[in-house]
């Protein structure tokens, strides 16, 4: 089983270094790794270079923001699996890519997904957040209940199937693109272990506007979708609270 991974990627030097090693340090050995840097003005590039006779596809461009580049990623996929790896981010260990193609080939999934942990920006071995999910069912969707996106390992079916990011969402593409996928009854596995690390500041949390926003796409992810409304919105908000107390 081949598995794309895809960083979609722009002015990010500080960190973008570790995010390639924990891709280029896994131990499963059939990986397509792909990067599309947005047209970066700083020394990303520079830094994706070195790194580029074990880059299979790296483009840099301009683009429309980072969905925009993770749907140019998909097209280019060849993979039997998608998934997508931030800039900012790390997967937990080295066996976490082992671990998924082993529940795909065990299952017959069309995703698996797991854990994921949000860190400080500049000590990734402390947890400041637990996003523990759970196995899928079709009600909790009108729950806000979602899992982590970047936990979301894909057949490429799907995204044949169902479409890409919608690219007129600025920050939750992410969301609309699992409601719609996990509204078709495909065949979902949860793995109850920690697969990601995320770093917190991204665009959906930033700032006070971003968090508003995020709200607002959510909530017409939701409609569009024909899942719920403002109930599931600020169930899916609540949910969160859990997630600062610990696994």
């Amino acid at each position: 089983m081949k598995i794309s991974i895809i960083t979609s990627v722009y002015n990010n030097a500080e960190t973008i270094r570790e995010a390639i090693e924990s891709v280029l340090e896994q131990t499963y050995d059939n990986i397509e790794y792909i990067i599309i840097d947005g047209g970066s003005k700083d020394e990303t590039v520079d830094i994706i270079r070195t790194y580029q006779d074990r880059i299979t596809i790296f483009i840099s461009e301009p683009d429309r923001g980072i969905y925009d580049g993770l749907n140019k990623g998909v097209a280019l996929a060849t993979g039997d699996v998608i998934a997508f790896l931030h800039s900012d981010d790390l997967y937990a260990d080295t066996d976490v890519i082992t671990r998924i193609a082993e529940a795909f080939n065990a299952t017959g999934a069309d995703a698996v997904y797991g854990d994921l942990v949000y860190t400080p920006k500049s000590d990734t071995s402390k947890v400041l957040r637990y996003w523990k999910s759970r196995d899928f069912h079709p009600k909790l969707l009108k729950q806000g209940w979602m899992p982590a996106h970047p936990t979301f390992f894909v057949r490429r079916e799907l995204y044949e199937r169902h479409g890409l990011f919608d690219t007129s969402f600025r920050i939750a593409a992410d969301y609309d693109f699992m409601l719609r996928v996990l509204s078709k009854n495909i065949k979902t596995h949860y793995l109850p272990n920690v697969l990601y690390k995320m770093r917190v500041g991204g665009e959906s949390n930033k700032s006070i506007k971003n968090i508003i926003l995020k709200m607002r796409e959510d909530y017409r992810a939701l409609k569009y979708n024909h899942i719920g409304g403002i109930r599931a919105l600020i169930i899916k908000n609540l949910s969160k609270i859990p997630q600062f107390l610990g696994k």
